[in-house]
């Protein structure tokens, strides 16, 4: 479905989706971070309690708002005419990246709730690795766009 009454709408559709996947990248490139970190403190403790604060707040909101107005506009801009060349690789790049960030978003949501429930299996190793995973799809949703 196309809906032409988006078109004059375009440019302002994409300035927010872009500003909404900014502000979804920029907490997923940090509460990765900040289970490295939460790693380091014994369970009960009232710096484990602070992390436990600070990432609840940043999933709920900043990580949580700014995926959902990312999916909200970028299925706007999908239903603008022109706006998607479906034949493309670039889209389906961009449509597969994006599903795996969101994924990878859920695994987030449920190591916090393990962490606030000092039942975190996880080693700081691991979670610097995954650290590094929103890069690597942030590289491939934007090369997949511009290039």
């Amino acid at each position: 479905m196309i809906i032409p009454a988006l078109t004059p709408f375009f440019h302002w559709l994409l300035a927010f989706h872009i500003i909404s996947f900014t502000a979804w990248m920029a907490g997923m490139f940090y509460l990765p971070r900040l289970y490295v970190y939460h790693c380091q403190t014994v369970p009960g403790t009232a710096e484990s309690e602070r992390f436990k604060v600070m990432e609840a707040k940043l999933l709920r909101l900043i990580i949580n708002p700014a995926m959902i107005s990312t999916y909200i506009f970028g299925v706007l801009l999908i239903l603008t005419p022109g706006a998607v060349d479906w034949h493309a690789a670039w889209w389906w790049t961009k449509l597969t990246a994006v599903l795996l960030m969101t994924g990878f978003h859920g695994a987030c949501s449920k190591w916090r709730k393990n962490f606030l429930n000092d039942r975190n299996t996880k080693s700081e190793k691991f979670y610097r690795i995954a650290n590094e995973v929103p890069t690597i799809l942030f590289v491939i949703i934007v090369l997949a766009v511009v290039v």
